[in-house]
């Protein structure tokens, strides 16, 4: 027979001798809306609705609704069984439809299994086994699941539903699959509303151009950009871009680091360290300031180039450096050899042709010997990658300090060869000038040379002047030290600028001020929401003996997957303080 509202709550008193009024206290009962309706005897507690002509059978409660095939009502316990094509709706935020189901009216409790899905506006939840807590709010599977977002699709082994919220917290073999990239995490959080997502604990993004790790981060699913800190990086295929914090915006295939950043790159074996760099990989562009150096790792020795800002451009087998402003170069050389040093304003270097140009007001060091020019070129064979060739355009000049002053060589043009790094040989060339310390085999002082010629030839041992060739020589003689006076020892547009040399590598920084650098304010664990289930004893568990669970299945249980939270995060760093305390200090 069909019944409608007032009939049923007629039955229930009937049945169930409730003559009193319902008071405020008292839990309101199911109401059973349509259905045709049975009484069996093997079943006394229950009365049996059925979908007939008219529909399936509806019921609602405090605000829900529910639908199915059959239902089982124990008015008594005010509590439903649901079979066949069920579907419970929260107005218009919830619907979850599975093959059975259970309510409580009394805890507004429901538990759903066999093909559940869970819908709400921007996502469906789909799971074997799914409890929803109406009071909570809260929906939760243990068994596995999978949500479908309107970009991808995110499962798990354990996730929560935060109804109010919109969010979902993922826990243990957490993975996303979106068709541009597929996202790992032990931990993850997810709001439906924004698409956003927040990694906790080691995490990949993968896509077929690059993959980003990360111990805690953030995620547009739908905008495709991220913000990534702790232990982060972004790998693009030959280059790794490492810092504090990492922007990423894979729709412009652009990242960006702050503090403490490096960018490796793996097939010229070369990295570049900084406080901030922008990666552009469709550009293969690489941007990088605040302390910016670039190290080219050799085995045996290491080139250093510091500017106030670093640009690497090209493809992996044409990478360009380019250095703007207060530029410096530092080669440390092996044990016991003297340094290689340069300053310039701006500088560049070519890898594949094996070239660096010191340009705008260039000074070089080799070993003693200082080099200015308009504009310095240091060549380098590009097999073994070790010096081959200085030049020096316009205004060449070479300094050597001697105990008793300066030995200077000038000229047009200067070009100087180099064995084993070392440079031996040097060319001057075009209306040259020479004044040099001439000495005995006991280093005695025995003269000083001043000279015009149109070229000389310089030769040098361990970085010293052992002998100079003159190529038509047009006028000079070596004075006795008294008979030259201070002021002609030192040639036009003499300048020594010893006080600058580079020493070390962290000369490369010397008379610069330290970058004020950005407080990173990171990504915080989330709060502790508590328990799904209550922590109750079984025997203080509110559920029907009609019911198809055991109380051990309104338990937490051992297993069950726990997410990090600030407070589990304070309780750990609190007994680590504890044990670090414990330990004696030795002196």
């Amino acid at each position: 027979m069909r019944v409608n509202s007032i009939y049923s709550f007629f039955l229930f008193f009937l049945l169930f001798g409730y003559g009193a009024t319902l008071t405020a206290q008292e839990k309101q009962k199911v109401d059973i809306q349509s259905g045709y309706l049975e009484l069996r005897p093997e079943f006394p507690d229950a009365a049996i609705y059925t979908k007939d002509e008219t529909g399936q059978v509806y019921i609602v409660h405090e605000g829900v609704e529910m639908w199915c095939d059959q239902a089982f009502v124990y008015l008594k316990s005010n509590f439903v069984k649901a079979y066949g094509d069920v579907r419970i709706s929260q107005g218009d935020t919830v619907s979850m439809n599975s093959k059975y189901a259970e309510y409580n009216g009394n805890t507004q409790f429901a538990f759903a299994t066999g093909d559940v899905v869970l819908t709400e506006p921007k996502t469906t939840l789909k799971t074997d086994t799914l409890y929803f807590d109406r009071i909570k709010q809260q929906a939760y599977y243990r068994t596995g699941g999978t949500v479908q977002d309107t970009a991808s699709v995110l499962t798990s082994r354990s996730g929560r539903y935060f109804a109010e919220s919109k969010k979902y917290q993922f826990l243990q073999n957490v993975k996303i699959v979106n068709p541009k990239y597929t996202v790992n995490s032990n931990q993850l959080d997810f709001y439906s509303e924004s698409g956003a997502a927040y990694l906790y604990g080691p995490s990949t993004i993968v896509s077929e151009t690059s993959t980003v790790y990360c111990e805690r981060g953030y995620y547009d699913t739908r905008g495709d950009t991220g913000y990534f800190v702790k232990n982060s990086k972004v790998d693009y295929e030959n280059r790794t871009l490492y810092g504090d914090s990492i922007y990423f915006d894979r729709n412009k295939n652009f990242a960006s680091a702050t503090n403490n950043i490096r960018v490796l790159d793996t097939i010229n074996k070369s990295v570049i360290r900084g406080h901030y760099a922008e990666v552009f990989r469709e550009k293969d562009s690489v941007f990088i300031t605040k302390r910016a150096v670039a190290i080219t790792v050799r085995d045996t020795d290491s080139i250093y180039v510091h500017a106030d800002t670093l640009r690497v451009t090209g493809k992996p087998d044409n990478r360009i450096l380019r250095g703007f402003y207060r530029a410096r170069l530092f080669k440390p050389g092996k044990a016991g050899d003297d340094p290689t040093s340069g300053k310039c304003d701006s500088i560049y270097v070519n890898e594949k042709r094996g070239i660096t140009k010191l340009l705008r007001n260039p000074v070089l060091w080799s070993g003693e010997n200082q080099m200015t020019g308009d504009t310095i070129h240091l060549l380098s064979d590009t097999i073994t990658d070790k010096l081959d060739t200085l030049k020096v355009f316009n205004n060449a000049f070479l300094v050597q300090k001697d105990s008793m002053g300066f030995n200077q060589v000038k000229g047009e043009r200067l070009i100087g060869l180099f064995t084993n790094n070392e440079l031996d040989t040097v060319n001057i060339n075009k209306n040259t000038q020479v004044i040099y310390y001439s000495r005995n085999d006991k280093d005695e002082l025995v003269g000083i040379n001043n000279t015009v010629s149109s070229s000389i030839q310089m030769y040098l041992e361990e970085q010293q002047i052992t002998g100079i060739r003159f190529i038509k020589k047009a006028d000079g003689k070596v004075y006795p030290p008294s008979l030259l006076p201070e002021n002609a020892r030192l040639l036009p547009g003499f300048q020594w600028r010893g006080d600058e040399r580079l020493f070390a590598v962290e000369d490369l920084f010397k008379g610069k001020p330290a970058p004020v650098l950005p407080k990173i304010t990171g990504i915080p664990l989330p709060k502790d929401e508590g328990e799904f289930f209550e922590e109750l004893p079984e025997d203080e568990i509110e559920l029907p003996e009609e019911s198809k669970l055991s109380p051990k299945d309104l338990q937490n249980r051992p297993d069950d997957p726990k997410p990090e939270t600030l407070e589990s995060e304070a309780k750990r760093d609190s007994i680590q303080k504890k044990g670090n305390d414990s330990i004696p200090n030795i002196n």
